[in-house]
């Protein structure tokens, strides 16, 4: 894997597991303040969940990057197949 398909990768799935990490914990305040809509989380930790999704991320990268490695999984085979059936 290239430097630059292993960022992508990692942003990718970094933005897929922020998105499954965001609704944990969250609590809704009983008396919102006017102007805010009464399913706005009262603590939203943010920062936390950016620093939980970025180590959930790092541990998934490293698995797909050892597997890229490892020949299990074969993006360019893949790619080479999906154009011969094209073709056919």
């Amino acid at each position: 894997m290239s430097i630059s398909g292993g960022i992508v990768v990692f942003f990718i799935t970094w933005w897929v597991v922020l998105f499954t990490v965001l609704p944990w914990g969250i609590r809704h305040d009983d008396n919102p303040t006017q102007g805010n809509v009464t399913s706005a989380p009262s603590a939203p930790r943010l920062g936390l969940k950016f620093l939980i999704t970025t180590g959930i991320t790092a541990i998934i990268w490293i698995v797909v990057y050892l597997l890229v490695q490892a020949d299990i999984i074969d993006f360019y085979g893949l790619a080479e197949q999906m154009s011969e059936e094209d073709y056919q």
